[in-house]
């Protein structure tokens, strides 16, 4: 007979989430980012008198990132979790399972743009770390867990 205390599949917060789950909850922030940034965009066109915006104008990557940079920061220092991390019970916190701070979370946001950029070769460095952890969890000193209060 297994011994009744054994612990679930997946439910051990020391674990990072697998590949799989890491790719769900980041579909589904893009998705609810991409909806924000168009929102967002849809606030400054008027600025731009309605018509789109060109690649010499500097002032709307820039508006873009910080809107991003917003919309992550404020998941990942207010419980730790983004709406896809919560679909996914999967929490956020330092190495050493301390809340998220805005300068952790700011150098995360940029670790994850430098991982992704790389063709997203820092993603992909889940399957070669021992941790499972990806370039801007491992550079960050953040990284993802399990969330046993979501259960």
């Amino acid at each position: 007979m297994p011994p009744l205390n054994k612990k679930k599949p997946g439910k051990d917060n020391t674990l990072s989430p697998g590949f799989f789950r890491h790719l769900a909850i980041i579909i589904y922030d893009a998705l609810l980012l991409l909806a924000l940034l168009f929102l967002a965009t849809a606030l400054v066109l008027p600025l731009n008198h309605g018509e789109a915006f060109s690649s010499s104008q500097f002032f709307f990557p820039i508006y873009i990132l910080t809107v991003s940079f917003l919309y992550y920061g404020w998941f990942w220092t207010h419980g730790g979790q983004t709406l896809g991390m919560k679909t996914w019970k999967v929490k956020i916190r330092s190495q050493n399972y301390q809340a998220v701070t805005w300068p952790l979370a700011f150098k995360r946001f940029i670790l994850a743009i430098i991982s992704w950029t790389c063709a997203g070769l820092g993603l992909l460095w889940k399957f070669v770390d021992k941790e499972q952890l990806t370039w801007h969890d491992k550079f960050s000193g953040t990284r993802l867990f399990f969330d046993r209060n979501n259960d």
